[in-house]
């Protein structure tokens, strides 16, 4: 099997699995107890809460843990708006954001009677801070921008979009789930937060599913929408001890990869093994189109390739029939025939929207197959195209 569906999940490092096991066997009991085995537990935790952190150049306390990456961004979105007075409860985000704030954006806008603005993308799938900029208004109490485009890798200018924020005294929420473990991050200047919030989520980076993290700036307040008294009152329920574990030794492993001091480094490497997997495939099949920027504005592992009049859907049986793991897009997307809503709303026409595929690298891809990938993937895109009528 050749695996190019990284940006859905990553395969769990054999250091996070064997953590996992010795977690569940022997660090299994109640973290919140007050006994010696539940602070054993606690104990465990909080090391694996002090490695996240420093992933992000946090400081452990600022950090909660959650069951993943969407409710991250719901404790983020929903508890910093409750926080706020009634008439700053007004959220700014884009269209090319992931389902779980599109959808959480669409709630708060229909049942919570949130005033919620959407703003669009320029064609490369890039937000241009100035229209975030002349959205806000006094009552704008919250920014939510992606870091990384999750379907097309697309990096958006969020330092900037931070600044806007900043003078307009709104917070700012970053999205950075395919953002961190593959890139050098840090949520401060010197000792001083740049952003208010971050969420990510381990498995991204070979870490375990059913674990998220929410770093929040400590000039944050949360209204927590789970509320409890784990995680210093931010999020209720006991916390997933082994899985907090294992994201704890993904984000050493992670850490040790992005600072790894070879020239070039492993990240200039993957981006132009990427590179090369894009130019096969539009040298084999050349009405193949390319969907987001293409310079240092993308995110090293991503590419997503339109294959004009071919339905995404078929294509992706034909090369999962071949060995071939790639996407149609988001994962929690793919039983989906509809085109996507990212790159509609970037402006792709719905007949490539439709035949648009994402494929995506991880540190562990090798060029063997990321090579026989691409002769495969044009090979099936010409099958299929031999099987259409006229």
């Amino acid at each position: 099997m050749i695996y190019l569906d990284n940006n859905a999940t990553t395969r769990p490092s054999d250091a996070c699995v064997e953590a996992m096991r010795r977690a569940d066997a022997e660090a299994w009991f109640n973290p919140s107890s007050v006994h010696r085995a539940g602070q054993l537990a606690r104990q465990q935790v909080e090391l694996a809460r002090r490695d996240l952190a420093a992933l992000i150049n946090a400081k452990p306390r600022e950090l909660t843990f959650t069951s993943g990456g969407t409710e991250s961004i719901h404790l983020a979105i929903q508890g910093a708006l409750a926080a706020l007075p009634p008439p700053k409860r007004e959220l700014i985000t884009t269209e090319i954001e992931h389902a779980a704030i599109r959808d959480l954006a669409e709630d708060l806008g229909v049942l919570a009677r949130a005033k919620v603005t959407l703003i669009a993308p320029g064609p490369d799938g890039l937000i241009d801070p100035a229209a975030i900029e002349r959205a806000l208004t006094p009552t704008t109490g919250l920014i939510s921008v992606q870091w990384a485009n999750n379907e097309t890798g697309a990096i958006q200018p969020v330092r900037e979009i931070a600044a806007i924020a900043r003078a307009k005294n709104t917070l700012f929420h970053i999205d950075a789930t395919q953002w961190v473990g593959k890139q050098p991050t840090s949520v401060r200047d010197q000792d001083d937060p740049w952003c208010d919030l971050l969420t990510f989520s381990p498995h991204k980076f070979h870490g375990p599913k059913g674990v998220g993290v929410l770093w929040a700036s400590p000039r944050v307040r949360l209204r927590p929408p789970v509320p409890g008294s784990q995680e210093l009152g931010r999020r209720g329920g006991t916390e997933n001890v082994s899985g907090i574990i294992g994201a704890g030794v993904a984000a050493r492993e992670a850490a040790a990869w992005l600072n790894n001091p070879t020239s070039p480094a492993p990240r200039a490497t993957l981006a132009a093994l990427r590179d090369r997997f894009e130019s096969t495939i539009l040298s084999l099949y050349p009405d193949a189109r390319i969907n987001g920027p293409r310079d240092h504005r993308r995110l090293w592992n991503t590419t997503n390739i339109a294959f004009p009049r071919l339905e995404a859907e078929a294509l992706l049986l034909m090369l999962s029939e071949r060995g071939v793991c790639a996407s149609a897009g988001a994962a929690c997307s793919s039983g989906s025939l509809d085109p996507s809503p990212i790159l509609l709303a970037m402006g792709v026409p719905p007949p490539l929207a439709h035949g648009s595929l994402r494929f995506s690298l991880s540190r562990e891809s090798l060029e063997s197959e990321v090579m026989t990938a691409a002769a495969i993937t044009a090979d099936c895109a010409h099958h299929l195209r031999r099987a259409l009528p006229g």
